[in-house]
């Protein structure tokens, strides 16, 4: 029996994401993880301009595998150029990329800021470790 796959909980936030802005679209900031008994440790991170909600979980898991690197989960974080309610330029989203890979090197509970996501497309949390 043949049917439409279930939606993941990255599809479903995508389209909300999508369908919130200008349909120009918006710039998503993804920062791949790998997660540890205690940490989640940053291993890559890139930049994409979103320009429609086409793409599904499953594609953007191959686009990942570009990468050549294992990895468990991933965060992203949107932005919109003020100016025209679109993706960002190239230049400042480079900036920005670099804004987030420091923010979470500094602070892990920072990735709750944003959209994370593991292997799977399922919508996680940071939770901090005590002691």
């Amino acid at each position: 029996m043949s049917g439409t796959p279930e939606k993941t909980d990255f599809d479903l936030w995508l389209g909300e994401e999508y369908a919130a802005g200008d349909p120009r679209g918006f710039t998503a900031f993804a920062i791949l993880l790998k997660i540890k008994k205690q940490d989640v440790e940053p291993i890559c991170s890139t930049y994409m301009h979103i320009v429609g909600n086409e793409i599904d979980w499953g594609e953007m898991t191959n686009l990942f595998a570009g990468a050549g690197m294992k990895w468990d989960a991933v965060v992203f974080f949107t932005r919109r150029d003020p100016r025209t309610n679109g993706p960002l330029d190239n230049p400042t989203a480079r900036l920005h990329l670099l804004d987030q890979e420091a923010r979470i090197s500094e602070d892990r509970m920072a990735i709750n800021d944003g959209f994370f996501f593991d292997a799977f497309g399922r919508r996680m949390m940071v939770e901090e470790v005590p002691g």
